[in-house]
């Protein structure tokens, strides 16, 4: 694509602006669309990264190691991104090797059954980016006005309407659902449970595989993310006060200093999962040309700049 054509992004979540700054700072006019500024689910993320249950691998690996790139250098202003690298453990009930990717990450080492919680079998340290969703966001938003960009909020009824433009990049994330339509997508529900941070300065998490209980605890400086939830087809916006109590009751076993904690907040997302990510170029009716990039499921922030990069170069390819 030539400096300078009009594109438009749909969505603002975690995809949707990462894509816009590439787009944006590459020299193209862009303009963002969407019904939730930023997206509701990308500001529920916990986050840390991590390719977790995610397809197709190879692409994966490649977009994922892209982004882990980019956190590395944005944690250098934590202050300003709400990036920050955090050391901390990665950990299981059972006896488990740990995943490839983690074995690359800085100060990866596996821990011993005196350095674990009790209940835990085996466990690996390393150092990864945590990323504060509500400040990371903020600054993806002023990145991209910097950048030239703007943003429209405004519900679509199909990706049609989201011109004109020479082209369209669709990182509608679950909306993606009605607006492609793909009936291959579909909603995993998230929750998370926002506390005053007790003095936590280190990360922990479960490998819980296909669980719908999961267990992280990520501090954010004042305040510690606590996981959290991923039940399969649930559309329910609502706080669930039975799964808030029991996520509470899974961090304080493991970390007792949580006990009695100041509650701060609870958020609830919907992971848009898919059997495989789409990032591919397309065609809208008239001709426009379109690229997808959603369907990332729980990795949205992981893979957020390696997918971008390559909506860049299927744009430019086509």
């Amino acid at each position: 694509m030539a400096e300078g054509e009009h594109l438009v992004v749909v969505g603002a979540g975690v995809s949707g602006l990462t894509t816009a700054v590439v787009l944006a700072e590459a020299g193209m006019a862009v303009r963002v669309v969407a019904d939730e500024v930023p997206g509701v689910t990308s500001l529920a993320a916990g986050a840390m990264w991590g390719p977790y249950l995610v397809e197709p691998k190879e692409k994966v690996d490649h977009w994922s190691r892209c982004s882990l790139d980019v956190f590395q250098r944005l944690a250098v202003e934590p202050d300003v991104t709400g990036v920050r690298l955090t050391s901390g453990i990665e950990a299981s009930r059972h006896s488990e090797d740990p995943p490839e990717w983690a074995t690359t990450l800085p100060g990866f080492r596996p821990v011993g059954c005196g350095e674990l919680p009790a209940g835990f079998a085996s466990g690996y340290r390393f150092t990864v980016p945590l990323i504060n969703m509500p400040t990371y966001l903020a600054y993806l938003q002023g990145r991209l006005l910097a950048a030239g960009g703007t943003i429209t909020r405004g519900s679509l009824r199909s990706l049609a309407e989201a011109g004109p433009a020479s082209a369209v990049v669709n990182c509608s994330g679950l909306r993606a659902g009605s607006l492609v339509p793909d009936p291959a997508l579909r909603p995993i529900r998230g929750q998370h449970v926002v506390v005053a941070n007790p003095g936590l300065t280190e990360f922990f998490s479960e490998d819980t595989g296909l669980s719908p209980d999961l267990l992280c605890i990520y501090p954010h400086g004042d305040i510690v993310v606590l996981g959290g939830t991923a039940i399969d087809g649930h559309h329910d916006p609502a706080e669930d006060e039975v799964a808030a109590a029991a996520i509470l009751s899974r961090c304080v076993a493991v970390e007792p200093r949580l006990a009695g904690v100041r509650i701060l907040a609870h958020r609830v997302g919907f992971r848009p999962t898919r059997a495989r990510v789409r990032v591919e170029a397309d065609r809208l009716p008239s001709g426009i040309r379109l690229v997808h990039n959603y369907g990332h499921g729980g990795a949205g922030v992981t893979l957020s700049w390696g997918c971008a990069a390559e909506v860049r170069r299927l744009l430019a390819d086509s």
